[in-house]
């Protein structure tokens, strides 16, 4: 793990850091399956963040004035979030073209996100296909 997300997991609280590691396990395994073995972990404005070469970037974390939620985030200027609308419609919450929200108590559709995760990591490859070749 870099250094600075290592320190950036010890921030959070204890359940928080625990539903992050997930997303951040899942992010590599996502990767692993779809072959990207460059995946870069950073930190971005403050965010663990993860992307490869022929993808764009994923973001995540939890905000103290929401405590009961935590966000991932994709680049705005692509059209992730509305590909992930027009596929999953419901199966999310969004925060307009930029981030999926989850409560902290809630089973994640793993199935669904890692798709998402997989369109990301993938992205650059993918843009020009109807609803990025879902």
């Amino acid at each position: 793990m870099d250094l600075s997300v290592r320190d950036k997991f010890e921030t959070y609280p204890e359940n928080i850091s625990i539903l992050l590691n997930n997303l951040r396990d899942l992010i590599f395994s996502v990767a692993e399956q779809n072959g990207i073995s460059d995946i870069t972990e950073t930190l971005k404005w403050g965010e663990p963040s993860y992307t490869s070469k022929i993808g764009s970037t994923i973001r995540f974390d939890w905000k103290v004035k929401y405590p009961d939620q935590y966000c991932m985030y994709f680049n705005c200027k692509t059209s992730l979030i509305e590909t992930f609308k027009e596929v999953y419609g419901d199966t999310f919450s969004y925060e307009g073209n930029r981030a999926v929200i989850f409560n902290t108590g809630q089973i994640l559709p793993l199935i669904e996100l890692s798709h998402c995760i997989s369109m990301s990591l993938r992205y650059k490859k993918i843009k020009h296909l109807d609803l990025l070749g879902a």
